[in-house]
C-alpha cells in the first residue's frame, strides 16, 4: 500500500487534500502539524474512524526529523503555508530522498525558487508539481484546455488560402489570457489562507502585459466580473499570483491578467483601504499581518453563514491584444473582431475545490499514471484528458462559453 505524508496536514487546505486521497485512492495517509491533536473534535471530520488516517507532529526547522518522514512515504504533499514564510527544504528533502512532491503553495517568489530546482528533480527521476489546489491549480488546468479549445476552433493556415486570408488566420492566435477569480466568505479555509491575503499586498509585483514585464499595485484597477449564479457581479483586483509566472512561460501570449475579488464586497473595500491607506511598515510588520488576519477570520465566520464558502473562476483566451491588462475586447492587429473561448467553474466549497486539486494529482502519481521528472506547474505537467478524467470523477463541472 502506498504512503503519503501530507505535510500541515491538521490544517484546513490540508486537511480537504487528505479527504480527497482517502476517498479516491488505497493510500495510508499521514497528516502532520506542529502540535498532536488527538481530540475528535479537532480531528477532519472524513478521517474520524479512518484506518488509513494517522497524525504525527513534525517540525520543519528539524531537518533530520523531516528527512526520517519524507524517507519514509511514497509521495510528500506540502500543506504547510502560508508559502511567504517558506523555503525549498522539503522540495530539496525529496529530491535527495527520490521521492515524489506535490505542494499546494500560492506564492511567486517561492515558485520561482522552486522552478529553479528542475534540473536537479529531473536527474532525479522525481515528479514535483507546484502550485497545486483551486486557484493556482485547477485554474492552470481550464488555461490549458482553454487554449487548446481556442486552438482547435480557430482557422490554420492552408496552402490553398490566399496571402490575405492566411494574415487573418495567423492573428488567430491566443494572444491574451485573463483569469478571475472571486471567493464567498473564508473560501472554507482557516486563518493562514487570510495571512496570505495580507501578505500579498506588501508591494507591487510583476505581470506580464504586451509582451513585457510591468509592475501592478496589489488590490488595483477594480473590474466588475459576471460570475454564474449565486454569485452574480463581482468587484475583482490585480493580485499577485504564480499564475502569472508560469502562464506567460508555459504559453506564448502577450498578456496574462490575473485578478480577484471577495464576496460580500465589504471585505474588497476593507481589504482596498488596507492595501491604500496603511504605511508600508504596518503592513510588512508580522504582529500586524497576524491581527489584521484573526480580525478578519472572525469576521468571516460571521459573514459565512449568508455568502457561503464556494468559489467561482472564470477563464478567457482571445486573440485581442489587450495592452491594458484590463477587460476591454481590442480589435486583433489585423482589425478583425477578436475571438474568445470562456470556461467558469463554480464550487460551493473551496476548500475542498482546493483539495480535490491536489489530490486527483496524487491520485494519478500513484497510478503511475503521471510521471515527469523535474518541477513543473501544473499546466505543464497534466494532460488535459487526465484533468477532464478527475474532475468529472469528483463532479466538478466546467462551463464553456
Amino acid at each position: 500500500m502506498a504512503s503519503v505524508l501530507v505535510i500541515g496536514g491538521q490544517g484546513r487546505i490540508g486537511g480537504r487534500v487528505a479527504f480527497d486521497l482517502l476517498k479516491y485512492t488505497n493510500a495510508q495517509v499521514t497528516v502532520t502539524g506542529r502540535q498532536l491533536s488527538t481530540s475528535e473534535a479537532s480531528l477532519p471530520d472524513y478521517a474520524v474512524n479512518e484506518s488509513r488516517w494517522t497524525s504525527s507532529t513534525l517540525d520543519l526547522d528539524n531537518r533530520e526529523q523531516l528527512t526520517q518522514a519524507i524517507a519514509s512515504h511514497d509521495l510528500i504533499i506540502h500543506c504547510a503555508g502560508p508559502f511567504h514564510y517558506r523555503d525549498t527544504r522539503v522540495l530539496k528533502a525529496c529530491i535527495d530522498q527520490g521521492v515524489d512532491y506535490l505542494d499546494v503553495s500560492d506564492c511567486a517568489p517561492f515558485t520561482q525558487q522552486a522552478l529553479a530546482l528542475h534540473d536537479a528533480a529531473q536527474a532525479a527521476g522525481i515528479t514535483a508539481i507546484i502550485n497545486t489546489g483551486v486557484f493556482p491549480g485547477i485554474s492552470n488546468s481550464m488555461v490549458r484546455l482553454c487554449m487548446e479549445t481556442f486552438a482547435q476552433k480557430t482557422p490554420q493556415m492552408s496552402a490553398q488560402s490566399s496571402p490575405q486570408q492566411n494574415s487573418q488566420q495567423t492573428e488567430r492566435q491566443a494572444k491574451t489570457i485573463r483569469l478571475y477569480y472571486a471567493v464567498a466568505g473564508s473560501g472554507g479555509a482557516g486563518v493562514t489562507v487570510l495571512r496570505t491575503t495580507f501578505l500579498g499586498l506588501q508591494k507591487p509585483f510583476q505581470v506580464w502585459i504586451n509582451g513585457q514585464w510591468q509592475q501592478k499595485l496589489p488590490y488595483s484597477d477594480r473590474q466588475v466580473v459576471q460570475f454564474p449564479k449565486p454569485y452574480g457581479k463581482v468587484g475583482l483586483y490585480w493580485y499577485e499570483v504564480p499564475e502569472t509566472i508560469t502562464l506567460a512561460q508555459s504559453f506564448p501570449v502577450q498578456t496574462v491578467v490575473t485578478k480577484f475579488g471577495s464576496i460580500p464586497d465589504i471585505y474588497n473595500r476593507l481589504t482596498w483601504m488596507v492595501a491604500r491607506w496603511f504605511p508600508s511598515s504596518w503592513i510588512q510588520d508580522p504582529s500586524m499581518i497576524e491581527s489584521l488576519s484573526q480580525v478578519s477570520y472572525k469576521m468571516t465566520q460571521v459573514s459565512d453563514r449568508f455568502s457561503g464558502t464556494g468559489i467561482a473562476m472564470r477563464v478567457e483566451v482571445t486573440d485581442s491584444v489587450d495592452v491594458a491588462g484590463n477587460d476591454s475586447d481590442r480589435l486583433t492587429t489585423s482589425g478583425s473582431q477578436p475571438q474568445m473561448h470562456a470556461i467558469t467553474l463554480t464550487h460551493p466549497d473551496t476548500a475542498i475545490a482546493a483539495g480535490a486539486g491536489t489530490g486527483s494529482l496524487a491520485q494519478l502519481i500513484l497510478a503511475r499514471r503521471l510521471h515527469q521528472p523535474g518541477v513543473y506547474p501544473v499546466e505543464a505537467a497534466l494532460p488535459t484528458a487526465l484533468f477532464q478524467e478527475v474532475m468529472t470523477a469528483r463532479r466538478i463541472h466546467l462551463t464553456h462559453g
